[in-house]
């Protein structure tokens, strides 16, 4: 990465084609923030709302919300009777607040309407796309900061994490807050242009950021911001332009935000915060695999060239001007916010793809400076990487159109043309990129990524209702004539998606005779029972005398674990 002064002194020829839209959108901010608005909205919103609950984080995510909101508790956690204190309050907060805001506009099935829950996460997903903007131009100029924010928008990653009911997306743009402020204080020639109004907003973003954070995810944002400082005050020898951030004001600010509430559930449930969210959610992670998703070091970096598409395809033909400009300050804050964090990550057991997120920024405003001083390498070995706009279209898309297919027992004409049209635009971008340069064939890779969205989660994902039984299992309820609510139990069919939409007195169980006891306990009942089950079941409710009757059979696939369900329906009978 070229030094500052570099990137102030030089700027992108007029670029033809498409370049016209980066020409319109570099004339103001507002402009560019529309943009990356519009380019996010693109990528983002295709399933949004068509996509039922995901097993299982979303689903005990936007279960527990709904319980905080049907008790009028917003200090404790649960999922039916069980405590749910793996994660901090602040993501509750904000579900609660737009499906509390629904209801009262006159939503009446706001409860159980997955896509009001997944609103905080698109907002943090837009919210890191603008604030990756805001921070890159600490760095370099308009044109470049808004090629970074498109990377950010266009990544198959985020595009994932906003369609999620769950932390990531808005931890996301607390991360990015922090660090561009970071940046701001940190670059000499950022610090000199600071006024007295901008001295005092500034850390009050840091310290309001830092704490959403920790409210959002516990001490993640800690380490990321906490292990960059420190990076930096290390190499540099110095650590007075940390003093830039108030630290005691900002530390007395910081509290007032997060202790109210941890101060609240430990009076509420003593230790058993504390003891689970650490004992049993954080440190087994570092060492373990509790719930399967245990990898090698070096996952992280095998898997980056897919979760950062289209972005990932110039990271490679960057990395050797970065590392020659490894010392100079921008490119040394940008690796004190990556490797630290990264390095760690690696090692630690547990390995999912959003853990890595909030450290892509710093990689697209690598990227987007290293193209802006036109120094992405020309290596032999290096360019035909670019093949991979052409090539990972095509596999995804018809790797997408093949599930459909299959599992939906669907053609799919019109994923097919999306799908198609992701192909030829990524060939595009590949068969120009040595005649129109790295920054025309990036924004065909977004548009590639795009359409590659409407197919895959806008017209694929919501169409294979064989993948999630849950709403058709709920859609029995609703239609079964029965005074509402009506009870049910599911027995061996588990997934918390069930009770998101079926309601928090759902019953899961394991045991035929618990789900026979239920369904004798009263009329217009409802049991789920797993086809493999069916055998045990029936013999518990002929001991009991149970009378029932039975209805549809599912045919599914369990997201959670890939496999192949049968669900049928058995509803309780009145005895003679």
């Amino acid at each position: 990465m070229a030094v500052t002064a570099r990137y102030d002194q030089q700027r992108l020829a007029p670029a033809r084609n498409l370049g016209v839209i980066l020409d319109f959108a570099t004339h103001s901010h507002a402009r560019a923030a529309g943009v990356l608005i519009l380019v996010a909205l693109l990528n983002l919103l295709p399933g949004f709302f068509d996509t039922p609950p995901i097993d299982r984080d979303e689903a005990r995510f936007a279960q527990a919300t709904k319980q905080m909101i049907e008790n009028h508790d917003y200090v404790d956690i649960r999922f039916q009777d069980d405590v749910r204190y793996k994660k901090p309050v602040g993501i509750y907060w904000l579900q609660a607040g737009v499906v509390t805001t629904a209801r009262a506009l006159g939503m009446s099935q706001a409860l159980t309407t997955i896509w009001l829950y997944r609103v905080p996460s698109l907002v943090g997903a837009i919210g890191g796309v603008l604030l990756t903007y805001w921070t890159a131009l600490a760095f370099v100029s308009r044109r470049a900061a808004l090629l970074a924010g498109l990377m950010m928008a266009s990544s198959i990653l985020l595009g994932a994490e906003a369609r999620f009911a769950t932390t990531d997306a808005m931890l996301l743009a607390a991360v990015v807050a922090a660090m561009g402020v970071l940046a701001r204080l940190y670059l000499p020639e950022q610090r000199a242009q600071l006024d007295l109004r901008s001295a005092w907003i500034l850390p009050t973003i840091f310290w309001t950021a830092l704490a959403v954070g920790v409210l959002l995810k516990g001490p993640l944002i800690l380490m990321v911001v906490g292990l960059a400082a420190m990076a930096l005050v290390v190499i540099d020898r110095r650590a007075d332009w940390l003093l830039a951030l108030k630290p005691l004001m900002g530390l007395l600010w910081f509290a007032a935000l997060v202790l109210p509430w941890f101060v609240a559930i430990i009076g509420r449930a003593d230790d058993a915060f504390i003891a689970e969210s650490v004992g049993h959610d954080l440190l087994p992670k570092l060492y373990s695999s509790p719930e399967g998703h245990g990898a090698p070091p070096g996952t992280y970096f095998v898997i980056f060239w897919l979760m950062f598409f289209p972005g990932s395809m110039l990271a490679a033909l960057a990395t050797p001007a970065v590392w020659a400009a490894r010392r100079e300050p921008g490119a040394k804050f940008l690796l004190a916010w990556l490797l630290p964090s990264w390095i760690i990550l690696e090692f630690v057991v547990t390995k999912l793809p959003h853990y890595v997120l909030p450290l892509l920024p710093a990689i697209a405003i690598l990227i987007a400076g290293i193209m802006e001083a036109r120094m992405l390498s020309r290596s032999r070995w290096l360019t035909p990487g670019v093949a991979w706009w052409f090539i990972f279209p095509v596999l995804l898309g018809i790797g997408g159109v093949i599930c459909l297919i299959a599992i939906g027992h669907q053609l799919g004409l019109i994923a097919w043309a999306f799908a198609g049209g992701a192909a030829v635009v990524g060939l595009f971008a590949w068969r120009l990129y040595e005649a129109d340069g790295a920054e025309q064939s990036l924004l065909r890779g977004v548009a590639a990524s795009v359409l590659l969205v409407f197919a895959l989660f806008g017209l694929i994902i919501p169409a294979l209702e064989t993948m999630f039984p849950s709403p058709v299992l709920a859609r029995v309820l609703r239609d079964s004539g029965c005074p509402q609510p009506v009870m049910a139990t599911s027995l061996g069919y588990q997934e918390p998606s069930l009770v998101f939409l079926a309601g928090t007195s759902t019953l899961l169980t394991a045991d035929p005779s618990s789900a026979a006891a239920f369904l004798a306990g009263g009329d217009c009942r409802f049991a789920f029972v797993d086809a493999h089950l069916e055998r045990s079941f029936a013999a518990q409710a002929e001991a009991i005398g149970l009378r029932y009757s039975p209805g549809p059979r599912i045919e599914a696939i369990n997201i959670s674990n890939g496999q192949a369900i049968t669900i049928a329906v058995y509803r309780s009978e009145s005895p003679l």
